[in-house]
């Protein structure tokens, strides 16, 4: 598990009072340190409890919005490592942050092709991909290899020296100087084409670039009958009890498993009207995720408010949880595959969208990016859909 603390740099203090905010890393009882690049004075670092009170400078909330994204750039990219190589060192962890090259070597461009091309062509053959697309790909890496022998002179050339001018170059030379079956240069709208292809091959992270779809699968919600079912029930055993409080939250919320463990007091907030909020940020998306009270919620809350674990809820782990719920699922006779991520999708369907929420605010609360997100997981019910055509045939009659 990968931990990142934050503090200054007081010996490097600049003329101007301010001094360094640096990363401390600690992986599997190693540590390193990285520099933020930002910068603060020591006052404010100590006024501000390291940017954790509330803060009411803009300068200091656009500094803690830096430092937040810095975490989660790194913590993104520890997970990356983690899911597709076998073992993650610091060091290695620290150059891949940075940019910088392992075992003193340079990705270069064409092979990126290569390893791109291959593997289309697998998805090819099971039918996944068609193969015109292939062969555009294949022309693809034909032209950037033309490109670069003539503007270099090389047979290749590193990802970190591909610049503006590298961009503007190829630009020029797709338009105005590559061949094609005796017809020289490629239309504008072709050309874009092909820049389109040239970022799908190159992406952000080259070598972690995936090309599956995803699969719509539908999502797993409780209906009224079903959420009623397992409030009304009281469990006589302590941990399905907690258990079922903890879903029930969700259920009221939206929150995924990983931010309602991290939820404290500090994060239910009143407005001016006197409503209570549960304010915080989504660790998946770094997105804020604001969500008033509802009472089934706040009723929860109460229960729990003088626990010594400091959250508003008892935590769980996601594995003892799913487990749990399954055996709620049996008592109960609910005959679906009950998971933590279940309560989510019924927030999204049955407690908002089923009482007439707005989806663009059904999507803030979720704390998703984009409204297409929002419906994957939440499903548009019957009854909505119902009262809309009633509204309709209403007109027509």
């Amino acid at each position: 598990m990968i931990k990142i603390f934050f503090y200054i740099k007081t010996e490097k203090m600049r003329v101007n009072g301010l001094c360094p905010i640096v990363a401390r890393v600690v992986l599997a009882q190693k540590t390193t340190t990285i520099s933020t690049g930002k910068l603060i004075s020591p006052e404010r670092w100590q006024a501000t409890e390291r940017l954790r009170k509330l803060l009411t400078v803009n300068s200091e909330k656009v500094l803690k919005e830096s430092l937040d994204l810095f975490q989660l750039k790194l913590e993104k990219l520890h997970n990356s490592m983690c899911k597709f190589e076998e073992e993650v060192d610091l060091n290695k962890l620290k150059n891949r942050f940075l940019g910088k090259p392992e075992n003193g070597s340079f990705i270069t461009l064409l092979p990126l092709f290569d390893l791109h091309n291959n593997h289309f062509l697998k998805l090819v053959a099971v039918g996944e991909r068609a193969k015109a697309s292939h062969q555009k790909y294949l022309r693809a890496k034909e032209l950037m290899r033309l490109f670069i022998k003539k503007q270099y002179g090389t047979d290749d050339i590193a990802v970190k020296d591909i610049t503006s001018s590298f961009i503007y170059n190829l630009e020029s030379f797709l338009k105005f100087e590559s061949s094609h079956h005796d017809k020289v240069g490629i239309k504008n709208n072709s050309v874009v084409k092909y820049f389109r292809t040239f970022k799908t091959v190159l992406d952000k992270n080259p070598f972690n670039k995936y090309e599956g779809k995803v699969r719509v699968i539908e999502a797993v919600f409780l209906i009224q009958d079903e959420l009623d079912k397992i409030e009304a029930k009281t469990f006589k055993i302590d941990r399905l009890e907690r258990v079922k409080d903890i879903f029930l939250f969700s259920c009221y919320t939206g929150y995924a498993p990983v931010d309602a463990n991290k939820l404290t007091r500090e994060n239910i907030v009143k407005d001016s009207k006197g409503d209570l909020w549960i304010k915080t940020t989504r660790q998946k998306t770094g997105i804020r995720a604001n969500v008033p009270v509802l009472p089934q919620a706040l009723k929860i809350i109460n229960k729990y408010q003088f626990s010594e674990e400091g959250g508003i809820i008892p935590k769980i782990s996601n594995q003892k949880m799913n487990a749990y719920l399954k055996e709620i699922a049996d008592i109960l006779e609910i005959n679906k595959n009950l998971t933590w991520y279940t309560a989510r999708h019924t927030f999204a369907t049955t407690v908002t969208l089923g009482n007439g929420i707005k989806i663009e605010n059904v999507s803030a609360m979720l704390g998703h990016t984009n409204i297409k997100q929002t419906q994957h997981y939440a499903k548009v019910m019957d009854v909505n859909v119902m009262e809309d055509m009633q509204k309709l045939k209403d007109k027509f009659n």
